[in-house]
């Protein structure tokens, strides 16, 4: 079996202004292969997993990273 490329640590590496462009992008072509696959005219499926994963990683890449930021959370109010 070939060994599939580490796309996640791929995307660490990118600053967070790449990650959102590159996230657009990707929503973009989900949405075209949506409209190919209602009308019969997608070549590859496979494509459609592979862009909702790797938009699943940015977002959580993305949330991983705002979460670092915010290391205290605050505490809810006492009751």
């Amino acid at each position: 079996m070939a060994k599939k490329s580490n796309v996640f640590g791929d995307l660490r590496v990118k600053t967070d202004d790449e990650l959102s462009t590159q996230l657009g992008e990707l929503k973009r072509e989900a949405f075209n292969l949506r409209f190919q696959a209602a009308t019969n005219q997608l070549e590859k499926p496979s494509r459609v997993r592979e862009v909702r994963r790797t938009i699943a990683q940015i977002k959580t890449l993305q949330t991983a990273r705002t979460g670092a930021d915010k290391t205290a959370v605050p505490a809810k109010a006492g009751k």
